[in-house]
This record gives C-alpha cells, structure tokens and sequence, in this order.
C-alpha cells in the first residue's frame, strides 16, 4: 500500500476557500488565554501568598498542594486524543473548551473554602502539627486541585490543538506572539486587580505583611491576620473572577473552530477517525527521537523558568518587607516584560533569526536575570528587583515564544490533539515540579541559611543553571528529522505494520 503524505490530500475547491485568520480574530482567540492569566493569578499568587505568609502553612505543603493539578497533567494527551477523535456538539476542540472552562472556575471556589479550614486548624494548634485534622484537610485539598487539573487540561489542551488546526505556515507565529502575549495581559491585569482588590482588607487596619521588616529586625511576634478579615473580600474574589473566565472563554472560542478550522483538510486519516485509538495514537507520538528530545527540553525549560512561581511573592514579603498588595503586584512587573518580549518575538525576531536560535538566546538572558534578582536581595533595593523582574520577563518572552512556535511545528495534523497533550505533559509537569520544588528548595535552603535571602537565592541559582542545560539539550533538536520519521509512522501504523 502507498503511504499518503500529507501534500497528497486532494482538496476540493470549497475546501480551498477557507479564510484565513485575520488579526482581529487572533486578539479574539487570545481572550481565552487572558482568563487564563487571571486564574494563574489566583493560584499561584493570592492563594500561595495566603497559604505560606497569613495562615503560616508550610511552603512545601503549600506548594505541594497548589502544584497537584499540574502532577496529573498525563490526562493532558487523553484529552487531545479524545478532541481529535470524539467531537462535543460536532466540533472537535470547542466543546472540550467551554465545558473545561465552567469545571475549573467551580473547583477553585471550593479549593479557597479549604484552604479557610486548614488555616483555622493551623491557627487553633498554634502552628501547623500534623494529625487527623491537618492530614484530612490537606488530602481533600489536593482531590479538589486534581479536579481542577482535569478541567485545565480539558480546555487548555484542544485550545491549543486548535490554534494549529486554524493556523498556517506563514501565520503561526503570529497567532502564537498575540494569544500568549494575551495571557499575559491577564496576568497583569490579575495582578494589578487583585492588589487593588486586597486592599480592602488593608484598609480595616490590618496591613497585611506590615509586620515582616519589624520581626527579621526586632524578634518580635507576628501580629496575625484574622482568617475572617481575609475571608470576605478574598471569597469574593475567587467567586467573581471565574465567572468572568467562562464568559471570556464563549466570547473568545465561539464560531471560530466551524469557520477556520483546518483539521479535516489536514487529516489523511479524517474519514477513519475511530481508527485513531489512544494507543495507535501513542505509537505515532513516540515514532520519532525527536518527541522525546523535545520532551526532555520543555521538561529542563520549564521547571528553571518557574520555580520562583511559587515563592516569588513571599521572598518578596520575607525579605523585602512587602505587604501581600504589593506582592501580588510583583506579578505585573514580569508580566508587563514578558508581553513586550511575546510580542517582539513572534513579529521581529522570530522571522530574522528563527525559533531555535530565537529559543537560545531566550535561556541566556534568563539565566542572566535571576543574577540580578539575587543582587536585589542582598543590596535590599526593591527598584533593581522590579527591574530585573521586567528585564526577566522580555528574556522568558523570547524563548517561550521561540519554544512553542517550534512546538507546534512539531506537531503531526492527523493527532495534533494528542501532540499538543504530549507538549502540554511535559510542560504542566514541569509547572508542577517546579512548584513543588521552589517550595522543598526554599525549606532547605532556610535550614542551611539563617539569612532569607540565601535561602532564596539557593532557588535562584538551580534555576540560572537549568536555563544553560536546556540549551545543551535544544542543540539537538531537529524539525526535518522529525517531520520525516512521524509520516512514515502515521502510514504505518493505520497499516497495523508497527509494532
């Protein structure tokens, strides 16, 4: 039997008057993104500020928890299998994506409602103690952010599927630079909404985090926040915020997938798509070297580039004094940077120098940024940590941009969900290591170091190190080679000749 490549798809001529994506329709798309942002926001930084610094939870319980939704993201390449093979409402990505979307805000009103429970429990035993009570709280928390996950991967997944199945060659990079550049902007909007936010609860007299500098210079106790004080305002945020995501999301997806979508033009095997098991799928994934060398890169990426994700905001309060307003707004700093280097990439950069020297130069400049993070923190200059925040986020713009415009280059049309899952694994365990890691690292680094600015800065550090590996790991990343061994494989595997 011949073997199709993907050139020898006949197209009729309805088939070739598809429109192309326009600009306006790219900014659209990247609304869903946005929302994103503002959950990133909730998650990693109100509700990993509160945890640690108000309600004293340890940082590696803390982060382990708040890093679970990434730990289950294998059910990431399920969810893109299932988007490539079982339409919801007759469209193959959209319906995973609304239906994600509304689980997700549900989750993590619940999970804030724990987290009141478990901070009560710490606060009556004066101190977190492990027992019935803590083990039983700490357990349901990670069930609820586990079901968070699923719904993030539910949606996230054939969202990105579907950026490749209405992109082209000559506008995916395009599409890529302003949908990320979106999520972006929901974390500085996040950011900067949710310290104007908590200042409602500042303004009852309690200033959050005042105390820190006093305490490292005094010894004096902590005044703590009252739980209740924190309850309202904070409640209410995790209540509004989701709601406005859902929204965003139909606003962002509805439509788009029926009128751009590329997917059955692409796909040989369109007509033979119960044919496209989960394991037949898998096997096309792993045909070539080339998906576990990249694998391997995003893995080594990611992890260096956010394992400040979680202590970020309490270094911030630990050493510099800052209430949990100014904290929070600490995201906007990097946020605002990486949106300039999103930006400059995909339409600049990119078509000069290509994603893979595009991607290397990205490592470089973040390896150099947390350098100068580290000196913010001896030298006590919040000004130089906020500017090598900004400078931090262009250089995590850069390469992030060049990573995934490779990404979806290597990607197959046929099983572009079950791709995309395998890219979204790698980087959500990745997320979720790297969470879970700043939080071990930042606990042994306080054992080792009297000084929380060393402790710190041990994280720094691995991170700046790791960022120099993943580029060891790029040089050996080819998308030809790729390109070639996932043809033969998706020939040969719906001939039942793989093995």
């Amino acid at each position: 039997m011949t073997r199709p490549e993907f050139s020898e798809i006949p197209l009729s001529n309805n088939q070739k008057k598809l429109p192309k994506v326009q600009l306006l329709t790219m900014f659209r798309l990247g609304i869903f993104n946005m929302g994103l942002g503002l959950m990133a926001v909730l998650t990693f930084a109100v509700l990993n500020r509160i945890m640690i610094s108000e309600l004293a939870i340890p940082a590696t319980i803390t982060a382990g928890i708040v890093a679970i939704p990434q730990f289950i993201s294998p059910v990431r390449i399920w969810f893109g299998q299932l988007s490539d093979t079982k339409p919801i409402f007759n469209l193959h990505r959209s319906g995973y994506v609304w239906t994600g979307t509304l689980l997700f805000g549900m989750s993590i009103f619940l999970a804030v409602q724990g987290v009141w429970r478990l901070g009560m429990i710490v606060r009556n035993n004066d101190g977190w103690i492990w027992n019935n009570s803590t083990i039983g709280w700490t357990i349901l928390l990670g069930i609820i952010l586990a079901g968070y996950g699923l719904a993030l991967s539910c949606s996230s997944t054939p969202f990105t599927a579907l950026l490749v199945d209405i992109s082209d060659e000559d506008n995916r990079s395009k599409i890529v630079s302003i949908v990320w550049s979106m999520l972006m902007v929901g974390i500085v909007i996040g950011g900067i909404t949710g310290s104007i936010f908590l200042k409602k609860v500042e303004q009852t007299g309690i200033i959050l985090g005042a105390n820190i500098g006093s305490i490292l210079l005094t010894g004096e106790k902590e005044i703590q926040t009252p739980i209740e004080t924190l309850q309202g305002p904070i409640n209410q945020l995790f209540l509004i915020v989701p709601l406005i995501v859902f929204l965003m999301t139909l606003l962002a997806t509805f439509g788009v997938e029926k009128k751009y979508s590329r997917f059955t033009l692409r796909s040989s095997l369109i007509e033979r798509e119960d044919k496209i098991t989960l394991n037949r799928a898998f096997k096309i994934l792993t045909a070539s070297r080339q998906t576990g060398i990249f694998f391997v890169f995003l893995l080594v990426f990611t992890i260096s580039l956010f394992m400040q994700e979680a202590i970020l905001e309490p270094y911030g309060g630990d050493v510099f004094g800052m209430s949990i307003g100014e904290t929070t707004l600490l995201n906007s700093f990097w946020g605002i940077g990486i949106l300039i280097g999103y930006s400059v990439t995909g339409f600049l950069v990119i078509p000069r120098l290509g994603q893979k020297l595009t991607t290397k130069i990205g490592c470089f400049l973040v390896s150099i940024c947390f350098i100068f993070i580290i000196i913010a923190g001896f030298t006590q200059e919040v000004i130089l940590l906020k500017g090598a925040l900004l400078l931090f986020g262009v250089s995590a713009g850069v390469g992030t941009i060049g990573g995934i415009s490779l990404m979806l280059d290597l990607t197959a049309a046929e099983t572009a969900g079950t791709f995309i899952g395998a890219w979204g694994l790698s980087q959500a365990m990745a997320r979720g290591m790297a969470t879970f890691l700043g939080g071990i690292v930042l606990d042994l680094g306080k054992m080792l170091f009297s000084s929380p600015v060393l402790a710190y800065s041990v994280v720094f550090s691995l991170q700046a190190l790791g960022m120099l590996l993943a580029v060891v790991i790029l040089n050996h990343v080819s998308v030809k080679e790729f390109q070639e061994n996932t043809k033969r494989a998706i020939a040969t595997v719906m001939e039942g000749d793989l093995d």
